[in-house]
């Protein structure tokens, strides 16, 4: 700050200097700029009021234009009103009195000359709304449309009678020129199109067969070729004609023939729509899409398809039909069908059937049903995927809630035990609704045990269903694909999802038939108990062959082999037999081991006996003639079995490194048998 002070010191001396007389300098400028003040003020008044004098000129300026443009507007209003009656006069005198003549068409050329200046005319009168000269006018305007709107409809009409080309596409011009295209589509729907369908629909085709509906709809289809040709032609409709030529903003198929033709279905065949018979309903729905499909492919484009199809007739006349209540027959003709075969127990299927059972034979046809030809809809599609599900969840539904009973011990009977009908229905849906297998327990009634030949043929209808599901789905791709879905993936999964429910159902379902198996095999097998009965203090001869029982034992896996091989697979019969045979056979082990526990304990009783005694005698108890004791022809007796039973079970065809626990009960009886030794009377 030193520093900066002593460099500038110079000029903070002399700024005082400086400032000497500065007050007198200003007090000098203050009278000229107060003048000055004055005159620019002045200047702004005299400029303000010069802008406003302008503002106001030109608020009057255009005040009066507006008004000139309104008289000038009600002066060509005048003008063309006298301009068209002149025309009319003119027309008119050479046949009859003016405007009088309405039934006389004008000539093409003079309704276009007309048709111009009426546009010009009707602009104008618009513009001039409120006048009131324009309410004066008025009524020379209403006749004068008037005799144009006749003269027009006559001409068409003539045109279209005489199929002249110069006379229509005039006529349609014109009443492009006076935006009136929408009278001329009525008019065409009134006289033309609504005759011609009122002759063509009676009442005797409401109850027609399928061949005369199809002929009515080819009548109306045949209007379009024979009285609408030349309208395509001027309008754009038509491939042939001149480009140049041809008169936009006219679409005669979608807003004159469509309607007409849709009102006359509607009024004179009411009962077309009503679904109180499915079959005759989704014939006559398909046989009227087809006629929908065959008109939208006589439209001129595509903006002309899709025109029609926003149109409201269209939409009203889509809405009639009745396919909310046509599934609901069908749902419960289908779901009726497959509830009733539910209640009627395991039946066998009919002769011929890929299935063993008649629930699984009719859940396939419904299956099918759903996606026939004779039932489907594509606008039900959605609707029928859903009750493919619902069915297929029912059944497995169903399985599982038979899976909670026994199974009878019948299985040294062949053949089936049918089960009684009318007791054995999981449950049923009772109420009308689209809720099926859902999962609720309307009518639950006790279920029968099941046979083992029931359960044996639910797993092969269930591993054939499960082989069958994707070919399902080349029967639906296809009808969903005709509707524009493109998500088949979505199909496959939820397919996917219906397979793996039905492939998690097998497990429990032969878990149930080894675990019967295996008891009715330990049923014989146990009586290895009695063997010791059998041989002592009953001079029995030494045993030569295996006892009866193993023979009895080994009668089940043998049926089971014999009478499901063409049934069920061979690989699902073998995890039978080796599920069976591993589980009796460790009961068995059980058995054998107590039975020679016991007679070694027995045997060792009867040393510590004969010791106590010294001097007694060999007891008949212990020995027999043949001079083997009573134990060791037991323990021969049940080597023989165990091995006669090992011998056995390798003609099933089974692995015997997988049963640990026989090949450890045939090593026990081996040894049993090696010691087994000849003692000397």
């Amino acid at each position: 700050m030193v520093e900066l002070i002593n460099k500038d010191y110079a000029d903070f001396v002399n700024l005082s200097t400086n400032l000497v007389g500065m007050d007198k300098a200003l007090n000098h400028l203050t009278v000229p700029l107060g003048q000055l003040r004055e005159e620019v003020m002045s200047l702004k008044l005299a400029v303000s009021e010069g802008i406003q004098a302008i503002d106001d000129r030109l608020t009057k300026e255009d005040d009066i234009r507006k008004k000139k443009m309104c008289v000038l507007r009600l002066l060509q209003v005048i003008r063309s009103v006298e301009k068209i009656e002149k025309i009319l006069h003119s027309q008119s005198s050479k046949e009859a009195s003016p405007l009088e003549a309405s039934g006389a068409p004008l000539a093409g050329q003079m309704l276009e000359r007309i048709g111009t200046e009426f546009n010009q005319l009707h602009f104008h009168a618009v513009q001039s709304k409120g006048m009131p000269l324009l309410d004066k006018v008025r009524p020379r305007i209403a006749g004068i449309t008037a005799m144009l709107q006749q003269s027009l409809e006559g001409l068409l009409l003539e045109g279209l009678q005489t199929a002249n080309v110069e006379i229509v596409r005039p006529c349609l011009r014109t009443y492009a020129t006076i935006d009136k295209t929408r009278d001329a589509e009525a008019l065409i729907g009134q006289v033309l199109v609504k005759p011609y369908v009122e002759e063509v629909i009676s009442k005797e085709f409401d109850q027609s067969r399928a061949n005369v509906l199809k002929e009515m709809y080819g009548k109306l289809l045949d209007f379009i070729p024979k009285h609408c040709r030349l309208l395509q032609v001027v309008t754009g409709g038509a491939i042939t004609g001149d480009k140049n030529k041809v008169i936009p903003g006219y679409d005669f198929m979608v807003n004159s023939v469509w309607p007409e033709m849709v009102r006359g279905l509607e009024e004179k065949l009411p009962s077309l729509f009503n679904a109180g018979n499915p079959d005759t309903f989704h014939e006559k729905y398909t046989i009227t899409m087809d006629f929908v499909r065959k008109f939208e492919c006589q439209c001129a484009s595509q903006a002309s398809v899709k025109r029609l199809r926003s149109h409201s007739a269209y939409q009203h006349f889509l809405g009639k039909w009745s396919l909310s209540v046509y599934y609901q027959i069908r749902f419960k003709e289908i779901a009726g069908n497959f509830e009733a075969s539910l209640s009627e127990g395991l039946k066998e299927a009919p002769d011929g059937s890929e299935f063993r059972l008649q629930v699984t034979c009719i859940l396939w046809q419904n299956l099918m049903k759903c996606w026939d030809d004779h039932i489907f809809l594509p606008p039900l599609a959605h609707r029928f995927w859903k009750l493919t599900l619902q069915l297929l969840a029912r059944y497995v539904k169903w399985e599982e809630e038979l899976k909670s009973a026994s199974p009878d011990k019948d299985l040294t009977h062949p053949g089936m035990k049918p089960m009684p009908t009318n007791n054995n229905m999981v449950f049923t849906s009772n109420g009308s609704n689209e809720e099926l297998g859902n999962g609720q327990a309307h009518d639950v009634k006790a279920v029968p045990p099941l046979t083992m030949s029931q359960l044996v043929y639910l797993v092969a209808d269930l591993d054939k269903v499960e082989e069958q599901l994707p070919g399902l789905l080349d029967l639906i791709n296809p009808r969903l694909k005709g509707i524009g879905f493109q998500n088949f993936s979505l199909i496959s999964e939820a397919l996917a999802e219906s397979q793996t429910s039905l492939k998690n159902s097998i497990p429990p379902l032969s878990d149930k038939i080894i675990e019967e198996l295996s008891e009715s095999c330990f049923s014989y097998l146990k009586n290895a108990s009695e063997v010791p009965r059998l041989y002592r203090r009953t001079n029995k001869e030494v045993p030569s062959k295996a006892s009866l029982y193993i023979e009895n034992a080994l009668k089940p896996l043998y049926h089971l082999q014999n009478q499901y091989k063409s049934v069920v697979k061979e690989n699902r019969i073998q995890e039978w037999l080796s599920g069976a045979i591993r589980i009796s056979t460790e009961r068995y082990y059980e058995t054998v081991s107590d039975v020679l526990s016991s007679v070694q304990k027995m045997e060792e009783s009867l040393k510590r006996l004969k010791q106590a005694r010294k001097s007694a005698a060999p007891s008949s108890m212990g020995t027999t003639s043949g001079g083997i004791s009573d134990d060791n022809k037991i323990r021969l007796q049940l080597a023989l079995d165990v091995e006669y039973l090992w011998e056995q079970v390798q003609k099933l065809g089974l692995q015997m490194s997988s049963f640990t626990q026989f090949a450890a009960l045939l090593d026990i009886v081996q040894a049993a048998k090696g010691a087994a030794a000849v003692e000397p009377v």
